[in-house]
């Protein structure tokens, strides 16, 4: 079973995006919003996608307060964590902000909060699964 981790201050949302990726998608979550642990999850191959929210007020690293964008740069800079999918989730931002935000973590897909269309929030999720696995064929091989 694929393991989503969910990267999340607000305890509500990750209620939410639990049972949508466990009842619709059939996928393990876990959830943090500790900067470290989010390292250490991805570092020991612990999570196969992380939905990264944008806006984080509880997260620190080194004493400093980061963001999703920040950590996100963090896990794409390091080669031990560079192939893990992460999809970015955010209430702020139109759809000129999607680009943006991309383009300035290295995330792999940007999903806008509230999640409305369930199905198409996990067929979004399923896809970039697919597309690693893929990739770590492509690789072994």
């Amino acid at each position: 079973m694929k393991t989503v981790l969910v990267v999340e201050d607000n305890p509500i949302n990750w209620k939410v995006f639990e049972r949508i990726l466990t009842k619709r998608g059939g996928l393990a979550a876990k959830h943090t919003e500790d900067v470290q642990t989010v390292i250490d999850l991805a570092q020991s191959k612990q999570a196969d996608l992380i939905l990264m929210d944008i806006a984080l007020a509880n997260s620190y690293y080194e004493g400093q307060a980061v963001d999703g964008i920040k950590i996100t740069q963090m896990l794409k800079a390091n080669p031990q964590t560079a192939d893990l999918p992460i999809i970015l989730v955010s209430a702020h931002g139109g759809d000129n902000d999607r680009e943006y935000f991309i383009r300035k973590s290295g995330a792999d897909g940007y999903i806008p909060k509230p999640v409305v269309d369930h199905k198409a929030f996990v067929e979004e999720i399923k896809a970039k699964l697919s597309a690693q696995e893929v990739q770590e064929m492509v690789v072994a091989s």
